[in-house]
C-alpha cells in the first residue's frame, strides 16, 4: 500500500523556485516533539500554530493569536501539514505567492501530549503542555462541529494553571510581539524536567555551551552585547508600599554609572550617555581585575565620609581636585552578562549572580549593593537617623527595563532634587563669592520657573569656585519666566548649571523652604529638570492583581496594577464583538505613542455609553478632573466649564473607563492658545469616491503644499479619508490661518474642479472630495493620532510616511484588533515633526494670499 505524502497539499500550493519556504525536510523527534508559532503578515495578520506529529507539523491559523486567559476561546482554522524544517523558517514570502507576506518565529519550544496525541488529534480533543519562551503550561485544541466548511474550525484554549492570566491584565501577543528565532531552546524544555517547579523557584539551570561551574538563571537569553544601555529609573513615592514582595537598598548620594565591559575594554557611562572612563582610572583598573568577559553593570559611584556615609559634595570635590582614586562603585544590577541578556530574569536572580561575580573584588572600590530584610518602616527610621538620603525599593520578580517604572521606587528622608541655577545674589558681611543661588525648574512647556534660593551648605572654597563658574556664564537677561521677588540685586546667568539641593517643603507659591546646597551636578541636562512630585503609592483606581504565581513582570501596555475596570465585558462594537476591556487595553498599549500628540492641547471626547451603535456624546468641558486628565485655566473658555488636557497615560484609561471612544485635539496649545501651531486639511470624500482617488488626492495636496514651501505630515483619519498636517510657528492668529487654509483649498478646487470642491455638504461633493479646512478655526478639533474611531471595526488614526500613502488599503487599515501590526513603526514616520514648525508668510506671498487688514499685526510667539 502506497504511503500518503502528508505534504502533498503543502507542496501543491507553492512554487519553490520563487518562495524561500522549505519544500520538505526536518527530523522527527518523538521524545521531545517541537512546536512553533509563526507570526504571519499575510492578507491579514494571524498566528500559525504548529505541533510536530506523525512526521510533519500539524498546523492551525489563529487569527487573534493565543491568549493566556482560560475564558478566551481562540478560533484556530486547520490548514495543511507543513514540513518539520518549516520550524526554522523566518522571512518574506514574495508577492503573488501563497501566503505572501512577512513571517517571524514568535515562539518555539517543545510540547508534551496529555494521553495519546494521535487519538486526541483524530477525536478533535488534543490536550498538551507547551514549554516555550512565551507560552507555557496546559492547553487544548478542540474541533468544532460544522458542516459545509472548506476548512475545519478548532478552538485553542488555555487551561487553568499557574501560567493562566486574565486578558484584562495581560495580552501575550501585544506585550511580547517580537521574534525568538535567535533564542536557543532551554534544557528545561525536556520532558523529564518539571518546568512548573523550575518556574516557581526560578532556580538557576546550566545553559548550553557554558562551563559546568558557571550558571545562569532561568530566563537568560543568548544575545550580543549592545553598544549602549539606558538605565532603569525609580519612581518617587510618598510612602512605602503596603503590600507586595519588595527588597530595599540604600539610596546612594552619588552619580549613576552603567559599565560596559567587552573583554579588556571597559567604559564607564553616565545616565545621560557621557563617557567618564578617563576620569575614573582607578575604578577601571579595579573592574579589570574582576576579569568579567562581557557585561553591562548598573550602579552608583560615591565617596564616603569617615563614618562611611556617602556625601555628594565629597564626590564633587574628588572630581574637582582630580583625586578620584577614592571613588567607590556600588553595583546593584546586571542586565547583560557573558553573551546573555538577563533583563527578563527576575531581579533576585540577577542580583544573586551579580553577588557571586563581585565576591572576587579585592580592590575595595567595587562593591555589591546589599539589600535589607528589615521592615521598611524600621529601615527608613534608621536610614534617616544616620543621615542617608533614603532607600530604593524594588519588586523581587521585576524585569530590567530602560525607563522609569513603578517596579522600582524611591523613598526620601527629606525632599531633594536638582535645580537649574538662573542667577545669584551678592554676599553680605564677611562672606565671599556669592550670597545665594537663584534656582528654577521647568514646567511642561519648557519655561523656567523660579523656585526660590539656597544660601546654606557652602564652604569658603565652594563659594569661590562657584563664583568663578557663574561669572563665565553671566548674562543680562533674566532666564526665569515667572517672578523672582529678588528685584535689582540679582546677577543673571545662562541656565546651564545644576545644583543638588535638599529642602523642607514646597510652598503654595512654588518656592522651596529650608534649602541646603549639596553640590553641582554634571550628569544631567538642564532642560530635563522639572519639579519632582511623589506619586501616590496606591493609585486611586484598581484592577485585578497580577498572578503571584508568575515570575513575569508586566510590560508596556499592561493596565496599572490597581486600575479598576467596571463592566469590562460590555460589547462596544457589535460588528467585531470587541468589549470595553479591549478598548481600555488598547489605550494602555498605545499611550506612549499617543501622549506626544496630546501634550499641552485642549482635548474633546466622544463618549459612547451604549457602544458605538448607540447615541454618541461630544464632550468639550468637564466640571471635575479625572485621574490623568487636568482641567485647564477657565479663562481659555470663560463661558463654559473648564477645557481638559490628557496629561498622562492614566488619563486615557480613565476616559475609556468612562466610555470614551475618541480623543480630539485643538490646533493650539494651552500656553499660547491665541495662535495655532499647526494647520490641518481633512481629505473628506463624497459618495462614490474610490479609495484610489483618495490616495491620489492626498498626494496631490501634499505636492502642492511642497510647492508652496511647506513641509507636511500625513495620517489616516481612521474614517473615510486622510489628514494632512502642517506644523506652524506661532505667528498668526486663528482667523488668518483658517483663511489661508481656505485659500489653499479654493486653489485646489479651481485647479481641479472635477476632483475637488471648496464647499462642504454632501450634495456638493457627490463623486468629489471636499478638503475640509474648517478644522483650523478657534475651538475646532481633529481626531488625535492613535485615537480609536466610533465606527464598525473600531479603526484607528495612525501616522504614516508620505511614501506609504499609495500602499494603504484604506483609512481604516489599522484597528483595535490589529494595531500591534503597526506598533513597531510607531511615530517614526513623524520623527521630524517637532523640528518642522515653519513660518507661512512666504507661502502666503507665493499663493497671492493677503491677510485681512485687521490681522496684519504679525509677531513671533
Amino acid at each position: 500500500m502506497t504511503k500518503t505524502d502528508p505534504l502533498k497539499s503543502y507542496k501543491a500550493k507553492r512554487n519553490f523556485t520563487i518562495t524561500p519556504e522549505p519544500a520538505e525536510g526536518g527530523e522527527e523527534n518523538t521524545t521531545a516533539r517541537a512546536f512553533v508559532i509563526q507570526k504571519h503578515w499575510a492578507t491579514r495578520l494571524h498566528y500559525d500554530f504548529r505541533l510536530e506529529l506523525g512526521g510533519a507539523m500539524k498546523s492551525w491559523a489563529v487569527p487573534k493569536g493565543p491568549s493566556l486567559d482560560s475564558k478566551d476561546k481562540r478560533m484556530a482554522v486547520h490548514v495543511e501539514d507543513h514540513p518539520i524544517s518549516y520550524n526554522s523558517f523566518e522571512g518574506q514570502i514574495p508577492e503573488k505567492q501563497y501566503g505572501a507576506g512577512k513571517v517571524i518565529i514568535w515562539d518555539k519550544g517543545t510540547w508534551i501530549p496529555v494521553g495519546d496525541p494521535r487519538k486526541g488529534y483524530r477525536d478533535g480533543n488534543l490536550k498538551f503542555e507547551l514549554r516555550g519562551h512565551k507560552l507555557h503550561g496546559k492547553w487544548v485544541l478542540i474541533r468544532m462541529k460544522g458542516e459545509g466548511e472548506k476548512k475545519e474550525s478548532w478552538l485553542l484554549i488555555k487551561e487553568k494553571d499557574e501560567f493562566a492570566r486574565a486578558a484584562a491584565e495581560f495580552s501575550v501577543v501585544d506585550e511580547m510581539p517580537d521574534s525568538v528565532k535567535d533564542v536557543e531552546n532551554k534544557p528545561e524544555n525536556k520532558p523529564e524536567n518539571k518546568l512548573e517547579n523550575k518556574r516557581k523557584s526560578a532556580k538557576s539551570v546550566l545553559v548550553k555551551n557554558r562551563k559546568k561551574t558557571d550558571t545562569l538563571p532561568y530566563g537568560a537569553i543568548k544575545s550580543a552585547l549592545p553598544a549602549s544601555l539606558t538605565p532603569q529609573l525609580a519612581t518617587l513615592v510618598d510612602k512605602p508600599p503596603g503590600e507586595g514582595d519588595w527588597l530595599y537598598e540604600i539610596k546612594f548620594d552619588g552619580y549613576r554609572i552603567v559599565t560596559h565591559i567587552d573583554g579588556k575594554k571597559i567604559q564607564l557611562i553616565t545616565r545621560n550617555g557621557h563617557d567618564w572612563t578617563a576620569r575614573l582610572p582607578a575604578l577601571v583598573k579595579a573592574l579589570a581585575e574582576l576579569k568579567i568577559p562581557s557585561a553591562w553593570l548598573d550602579g552608583e559611584i560615591v565617596v564616603t565620609d569617615k563614618n562611611g556615609i556617602p556625601h555628594f559634595q565629597l564626590l564633587q570635590n574628588a572630581f574637582d581636585t582630580a583625586k578620584t582614586q577614592q571613588i567607590a562603585y556600588y553595583v546593584f544590577d546586571l542586565p547583560y552578562y557573558n553573551g546573555y541578556d538577563l533583563r527578563s530574569v527576575p531581579l533576585t536572580e540577577r542580583r544573586a549572580l551579580l553577588q557571586s561575580i563581585l565576591k572576587k573584588s579585592n580592590s575595595g572600590l567595587v562593591h555589591y549593593s546589599e539589600n535589607f530584610d528589615a521592615p521598611i518602616e524600621d529601615l527608613m527610621t534608621s536610614v534617616c537617623r544616620i543621615g542617608l538620603e533614603g532607600v530604593i525599593g524594588k519588586r523581587r520578580d521585576s524585569m530590567y527595563v530602560s525607563r522609569r517604572k513603578r517596579d522600582w521606587i524611591k523613598l526620601k528622608c527629606t525632599q531633594r532634587q536638582e535645580f537649574v541655577i538662573g542667577g545669584f545674589t551678592d554676599p553680605k558681611g564677611a562672606r565671599q563669592g556669592i550670597g545665594s543661588l537663584l534656582l528654577g525648574v521647568h514646567d511642561d512647556e519648557g519655561n523656567l520657573l523660579y523656585a526660590g534660593n539656597v544660601g546654606t551648605g557652602f564652604s569658603e572654597k565652594i563659594l569661590a569656585g562657584l563664583r568663578k563658574k557663574l561669572d563665565v556664564i553671566s548674562c543680562n537677561k533674566n532666564p526665569f519666566s515667572s517672578e523672582t521677588d529678588i528685584g535689582k540685586t540679582a546677577h543673571w546667568v545662562r541656565p546651564t548649571l545644576l545644583a543638588e539641593v535638599s529642602f523642607g517643603e514646597w510652598t503654595n507659591t512654588g518656592r522651596i523652604r529650608h534649602a541646603v546646597f549639596h553640590g553641582l551636578r554634571t550628569d544631567k541636562k538642564a532642560k530635563a529638570i522639572i519639579r519632582e512630585k511623589a506619586a501616590a503609592t496606591k493609585p486611586t483606581l484598581t484592577t485585578p492583581a497580577a498572578s503571584n504565581k508568575s515570575s513575569s513582570s508586566k510590560l508596556p501596555g499592561t493596565l496599572p496594577k490597581n486600575f479598576k475596570v467596571s463592566h469590562g465585558e460590555r460589547v462596544i462594537d457589535k460588528s467585531t464583538g470587541l468589549c470595553k476591556i479591549d478598548l481600555i487595553r488598547f489605550y494602555a498599549l498605545v499611550a506612549p505613542l499617543m501622549l506626544p500628540h496630546l501634550k499641552g492641547r485642549p482635548v474633546s471626547l466622544v463618549r459612547a455609553p451604549d457602544g458605538i451603535d448607540g447615541q454618541l456624546f461630544f464632550q468639550k468641558h468637564m466640571e471635575t478632573a479625572l485621574d490623568g486628565i487636568a482641567l485647564l485655566d477657565p479663562a481659555l473658555d470663560s463661558e463654559h466649564a473648564p477645557l481638559m488636557e490628557v496629561i498622562k497615560p492614566l488619563g486615557l484609561l480613565s476616559a475609556a473607563q468612562m466610555n470614551v471612544i475618541e480623543f480630539h485635539t485643538w490646533n493650539g496649545v494651552k500656553a499660547a492658545i491665541g495662535k495655532p501651531d499647526r494647520m490641518i486639511f481633512d481629505i473628506d470624500p463624497g459618495e462614490g469616491v474610490a479609495w484610489e482617488v483618495i490616495q491620489e488626492s492626498t498626494l496631490l495636496l501634499g505636492s502642492f503644499l511642497k510647492q508652496l514651501g511647506l513641509q507636511s505630515f500625513v495620517k489616516t483619519s481612521g474614517g473615510k479619508g486622510m489628514h494632512v498636517v502642517v506644523p506652524l510657528k506661532r505667528r498668526y492668529d486663528w482667523d488668518t490661518v483658517k483663511d489661508f487654509s481656505h485659500a489653499i483649498v479654493t486653489h485646489m478646487a479651481d485647479t481641479l474642479p472635477k476632483r475637488f470642491v471648496a464647499k462642504s455638504g454632501p450634495k456638493n461633493r457627490i463623486g468629489k472630495i471636499f478638503i475640509d479646512y474648517l478644522r483650523n478655526g478657534f475651538g475646532a478639533t481633529t481626531v488625535a493620532a492613535w485615537s480609536v474611531r466610533s465606527r464598525p471595526g473600531l479603526s484607528v488614526s495612525v501616522p504614516v510616511a508620505w511614501e506609504e500613502v499609495e500602499k494603504l488599503h484604506g483609512s481604516g487599515q489599522w484597528t483595535v484588533a490589529n494595531i500591534h501590526t503597526r506598533l513597531d513603526q510607531g511615530n517614526a514616520p513623524w520623527s521630524d515633526y517637532d523640528k518642522s514648525a515653519q513660518n507661512i508668510t512666504p507661502a502666503m506671498k507665493l499663493l497671492g494670499f493677503k491677510p485681512a487688514s485687521r490681522l496684519l499685526n504679525v509677531h513671533s510667539a
